[in-house]
């Protein structure tokens, strides 16, 4: 089976309603371009200060999602619509990073919260709590598709391995990455932990990413990719909003799979985590 996918990379800023005709004017695109599936990347409705996330937070199903949901159906295209902040009715203040997977025929199949957050003290003084906005979500997500299982991630779960073994031992064909890497971080680590995710777990890895500049002063690296169960990079984002495509072929998956067995081989009696 063939999966004729496109990725959408993004330099989303505070502005929810010019974000949301860009993301529109892009499907429009992969559509064009043949695509079946498309995949946008995190905080594509509204990437700022945290202040902003009570205007921009958004209810799933909510108009946002809504829109996207159009697109699916006009399209015949599977949509995975990256992440977006949604509003948490029982917390006021604090909100969910959440992915939504939405099938040809415009359903929301699936929706996964962001599990990992980045709270960190650093040498300099500099402080980071993503939990002072965001609460993390507590379930692994896996929806099958017309046949495909669709494992989904955000951001900094990439780098937690235990949890893409997770998903691979669930089914999981393509794993998805809508991500916002900082450039600092992105240089160094991006593209060698995504195409490890990928390696480890013999999947393909779908990671739509955030580029360029945005409020208050912030960047993010970009270079979006599509990576085989091989770990080769399909294709690859310039650093600019932008479109990549690749045909994803899920056969590859159990051809990898038979040449490096290193998911049959486990013995998770030794290593119990």
């Amino acid at each position: 089976m063939h999966l004729r996918t496109a990725v959408i990379q993004l330099n989303s800023r505070n502005n929810p309603a010019e974000n949301l005709a860009t993301v529109e004017h892009f499907l429009d695109r992969a559509a064009a371009m043949g695509a079946q599936f498309a995949s946008l990347p995190e905080f594509w409705t509204y990437l700022g200060p945290y202040a902003g996330f009570d205007e921009a937070a958004q209810t799933i199903p909510g108009p946002t999602i809504e829109r996207l949901q159009e697109k699916a159906r006009k399209h015949k295209m599977i949509v995975h619509g990256g992440s977006i902040v949604e509003r948490v009715s029982t917390m006021p203040g604090k909100f969910h990073n959440t992915s939504v997977l939405i099938d040809r025929a415009g359903e929301i199949i699936a929706q996964y919260r962001k599990i990992h957050l980045f709270d960190v003290d650093l040498a300099n003084g500099e402080k980071h709590y993503e939990s002072e906005r965001i609460v993390p979500g507590n379930e692994i997500v896996t929806a099958e598709v017309d046949g495909v299982t669709f494992g989904l991630t955000v951001c900094y779960d990439l780098r937690f391995p235990e949890l893409y073994r997770s998903l691979a031992l669930r089914g999981a064909q393509i794993v998805l990455v809508p991500s916002g890497f900082t450039l600092h971080t992105g240089r160094d680590h991006w593209e060698v932990l995504l195409r490890a995710r990928a390696i480890e777990n013999l999947c393909y890895v779908i990671a739509p990413a955030q580029v360029g500049k945005y409020p208050p002063d912030r960047q993010c690296f970009g270079r979006s990719m599509i990576i085989d169960p091989w770990g080769l990079v399909l294709a690859q984002a310039q650093d600019m909003p932008t479109v990549i495509m690749a045909e994803i072929d899920l056969e590859h998956i159990a051809s990898a799979r038979a040449q490096i067995p290193c998911l049959s081989n486990r013995r998770p009696e030794v290593y119990d985590l």
